[in-house]
């Protein structure tokens, strides 16, 4: 006799979650999930190269995974009780097909989930918005610099769709941007700020580099700007 399809469909899911290629795993942080001890699991492989990212390592989605699946699963279940959620972050989180189940076992165990993405899959990101408790969504720049940030045809149409959709579904999280002054300057950086606040993000964390080649920086009455159009503001370097 045929199984039904929600037993098909939940063992599929559970094969995929163990083909999660993962590069590393931070065992226990209070910054990355707000209000919650959590683990973080660093998804290998991603399609951008930004030339400011912090996390080279994880770029290659073909590197063999620092840790297996079964390994996570155990570490979860010796941290019940102990731990309030997982965070799925990258490289690029949604660029593997085994995350959904993965954040579906994660449920299981008792824990939230957040999720850390650049957006660059609205399709996939819509489909897990339901099951997610909080998402970090990385915009890096204006529509008309996005191309040159990631340095990919069309990243940015992608992004800022991911972010309309995060939107609407109403999941608590916050817009991230890191500001590299060599890629845009400060006047796009508030035209950046008055557009993802005119979209109904409430919460911003913008972190500021002081990579090579970004001469400007952010003064006072800058910040105050960007600031006033947020509940929340959040000001890093880099």
């Amino acid at each position: 006799m045929p199984l039904p399809a929600d037993t098909c469909a939940a063992a599929r899911r559970r094969h995929d979650a163990a083909t999660l290629r993962i590069g590393g795993m931070t065992a226990l942080t209070t910054i990355d999930f707000p209000g919650r001890l959590a683990a973080v699991l660093f998804c290998q492989g991603c399609p951008w190269r930004c030339g400011y990212c912090h996390n080279q390592d994880l770029l290659d989605a073909g590197v063999p995974p620092a840790i297996a699946w079964a390994d996570v699963q155990a570490f979860l279940r010796a941290r019940q009780g102990l731990l309030d959620g997982v965070v799925f972050s990258g490289g690029e989180p949604t660029l593997q097909a085994g995350l959904p189940g993965a954040i579906e076992a994660v449920r299981a165990g008792g824990f939230e989930v957040a999720l850390h993405t650049a957006g660059m899959y609205p399709d996939r990101l819509a489909a897990i918005l339901p099951r997610l408790d909080w998402i970090g969504l990385d915009l890096k720049a204006p529509l008309h610099r996005y191309d040159s940030v990631t340095r990919v045809p069309g990243s940015g149409e992608r992004a800022w769709e991911s972010l309309r959709r995060w939107l609407a579904s109403g999941v608590a999280g916050e817009c991230r941007t890191t500001w590299h002054a060599g890629l845009f300057d400060v006047a796009e950086l508030h035209v950046l700020a008055e557009g993802i606040a005119a979209l109904g993000v409430t919460h911003w964390a913008l972190q500021e580099s002081r990579g090579s080649g970004a001469s400007a920086s952010l003064g006072s009455g800058d910040v105050d700007r960007l600031a006033s159009h947020f509940n929340s503001f959040t000001l890093r370097k880099a």
